[in-house]
């Protein structure tokens, strides 16, 4: 009977551990995307890619760009770095995208950056942060969804990048369902980043 309990028991403390680490995290994700530095100014904010359809900005890729426009109209950057390639042959890339959206809205053309490579959240870093050293560029706001902004910051931390986070006020992900189904996704890549690299 003891050594029943004491198997049940190795078997049951490494799950629940691992589903304490998973809470944990998921936990974290939620409430580091409710952060807001309403004060913070950057040299620039660098906005993250997302989908872009029919050669216009996805609903969520919008909402980061408009995030960014009025960083820059409020006086809170100087520059806004647009990032992400594109998927398919012939296709804009999503930074292309994103500034053609940003000077009809009013944003100067000399204040817009963009690089045309990247595809996935850690390329969008590293290519951007390619293009700040070109302009003397060291502190930056990380404009993204609020359930991606902590894997987002610490990819640029990581990266060397001074980085704060400036999580969008609006946003696709608003019903019950569709966070639930972000917030998995991003504590899965989260955990991966951390322990190892199974997914970027």
């Amino acid at each position: 009977m003891r050594n029943r309990k004491r198997i049940t028991l190795w078997i049951l403390a490494p799950l629940l551990l691992v589903i304490g680490v998973v809470i944990y995290t998921a936990a974290s994700i939620y409430f580091y995307g409710k952060k807001s530095e309403d004060m913070q100014t950057a040299d620039a904010a660098i906005v993250l890619g997302a989908a872009v359809w029919n050669e216009r900005p996805s609903p969520v890729f919008r909402e980061r760009i408009r995030h960014a426009i009025a960083l820059y109209k409020q006086g809170k950057v100087k520059y806004i770095i647009f990032t992400g390639g594109s998927g398919r042959p012939n296709a804009l890339p999503e930074s292309t995208v994103a500034r053609r959206y940003a000077l009809d809205q009013g944003v100067p053309v000399d204040a817009i950056l963009t690089e045309e490579q990247s595809r996935v959240t850690e390329e969008n870093l590293v290519y951007a942060k390619r293009v700040a050293k070109e302009h003397k560029l060291q502190t930056f706001l990380i404009v993204s969804d609020p359930l991606h902004m902590k894997r987002a910051v610490r990819m640029a931390r990581d990266l060397g990048i001074q980085a704060e986070p400036s999580p969008t006020t609006t946003s696709r992900y608003t019903g019950i369902r569709s966070q639930l189904t972000f917030l998995s996704r991003e504590t899965f890549y989260y955990i991966g980043y951390c322990f190892g690299d199974i997914i970027r």
